[in-house]
């Protein structure tokens, strides 16, 4: 692997004294096959932008002008843009996956480029990337923190649901329970109570005693009705 990366370093410097010698019009596929390589190596764009830095100390030399220097190193940076292109593309489903993760990646990229000017900033960069990672990090384990814990209170809720509506039904139960009883011991007091007038009015008037009957009738049917009713609504609150 060292070797594979020593030579990549030496294709490097070589592809990138010849874009600087081809001047602006130069084109970009000596940087696309580079990108390429250090895909095929497994390697980063921080490592490649360490390459980078170090062809481009080896070919700006600091004996020209300022204006010279400057044009160098703007248009190696162009080179080390091309690049990394192959790299990018490899990392572009796990942007995709993540849209904060992009804008961070998309930060770390910009503060790598500026890196190359010196080694100062690419120091600049590591230092970004690290906390970059470590972000990343952090936000991965808050999001399953918050999964974890919205799951914990879905099932919390469903429980409190249940328990409510079942505290629901008992009480509606013990309601109906309780109203039957009574409305049928009212009801079987006026029974008793006919029975007892119907006994005593037979030595009166026949239109007494089938005003009498026709009550207990009456009774009778709304004994019928009532439990009709309290057996139905158990019906109903048990389904």
């Amino acid at each position: 692997m060292k070797d594979k990366l020593s030579r990549l370093s030496e294709h490097y410097l070589a592809a990138l004294r010849q874009h600087l010698k081809s001047g602006p019009t130069a084109g970009s596929q000596s940087a696309t096959r580079i990108g390429r390589q250090a895909v095929a190596l497994g390697l980063e764009t921080l490592a490649l932008a360490r390459i980078h830095e170090q062809a481009l100390t080896t070919l700006v030399l600091p004996g020209g002008s300022s204006k010279a220097r400057e044009q160098m190193i703007k248009r190696a940076r162009a080179f080390f843009a091309e690049t990394i292109v192959p790299i990018e593309k490899t990392h572009r489903p796990a942007l995709k996956a993540d849209a904060h993760a992009h804008q961070l990646n998309q930060t770390l990229r910009q503060r790598t480029l500026e890196s190359s000017v010196s080694a100062r900033h690419l120091k600049q960069g590591i230092a970004q990337r690290q906390a970059v990672e470590a972000a990343l990090k952090q936000s991965g384990k808050h999001r399953t923190k918050l999964l974890a814990e919205s799951r914990r209170l879905q099932q919390h809720s469903r429980h409190l649901t249940h328990q409510v509506l079942s505290a629901q039904e008992d009480e509606w139960r013990k309601i109906s329970r309780q109203l039957h009883d009574e409305i049928a011991q009212i009801l079987l007091g006026i029974h008793v109570r006919l029975l007892t007038l119907k006994t005593a009015a037979r030595a009166n008037t026949g239109s007494l005693r089938k005003e009498i009957a026709s009550t207990q009738r009456l009774v009778k049917q709304s004994v019928r009705t009532i439990n009709q009713f309290a057996h139905e609504v158990g019906l109903h609150h048990e389904t």
